[in-house]
């Protein structure tokens, strides 16, 4: 740790830091000076994936450099910090759950993809190196960047078992479960949501119902 610093108190400035970090809401900022509100659009994810939906690829360049950033900054001042390699870590993760649940925006944020993927350029560059020109490989491949970043992000803690210790590996498995969690949320909302609006009604006269066909004679009175 940094000195005078202890253990105890460097993770807790990790924590603090990382949390208020990723709870920046970038996305929303970038929106709004479009008029957009993102959390009342497209899929309503106030991230960089719907903020390129709805303002197009160019327009959502700085919500993907500052989702990125508010990781690898994160991360890195947890390395600042010294002691034990999982403060880094620690910091990471904590800048996504601030992205995830940003005390800025009332706790309704993004998925953390980006997020996850600067903390971890940070944390272990070789192998974050290699998803990259992975990811960019892919994109040209499919020409999907969306596909791309899909196949690093699940190939990196494969990648990073090569490199680094089990230990490490397990802790990025440890962030990404908030990924994991925060797309589990998002189908929860869907189906409830999908549920609040019920079944269409049924047509008049019931399922049952024949409407009157050339050539019935009955009568009026009959019908």
């Amino acid at each position: 740790m940094l000195s005078g610093v202890s253990t105890a108190a460097g993770t807790i400035v990790a924590i603090v830091t990382g949390y208020l970090l990723g709870s920046l809401p970038i996305a929303n900022y970038v929106a709004r000076r479009s008029g957009i509100e993102l959390r009342a659009a497209g899929d309503r994810n106030p991230g960089y994936w719907n903020a390129k939906a709805l303002l197009g690829r160019r327009a959502a360049v700085p919500v993907f450099v500052g989702d990125v950033l508010k990781g690898a900054v994160a991360a890195g001042i947890g390395r600042l910090l010294g002691g034990p390699w999982w403060v880094g870590y620690v910091a990471g993760g904590s800048a996504m759950a601030g992205h995830a649940w940003p005390v800025f925006a009332r706790f309704r944020g993004g998925r953390s993809i980006l997020t996850f993927a600067g903390a971890v350029c940070v944390l272990a560059p070789v192998p974050a190196a290699i998803c990259l020109v992975g990811c960019v490989a892919i994109s040209v491949v499919t020409r999907s960047f969306a596909w791309g970043a899909r196949v690093a992000t699940f190939a990196f803690p494969l990648v990073q078992a090569v490199f680094d210790a089990r230990a490490r590996v397990a802790a990025t498995g440890a962030m990404m479960s908030l990924i994991g969690l925060r797309f589990a949320m998002a189908g929860w909302r869907s189906r409830e949501s999908a549920r609040s609006v019920g079944p269409a009604a049924p047509a008049p006269g019931g399922p049952d119902h024949r409407p009157p066909q050339p050539g019935d004679r009955r009568g009026v009175g009959e019908r």
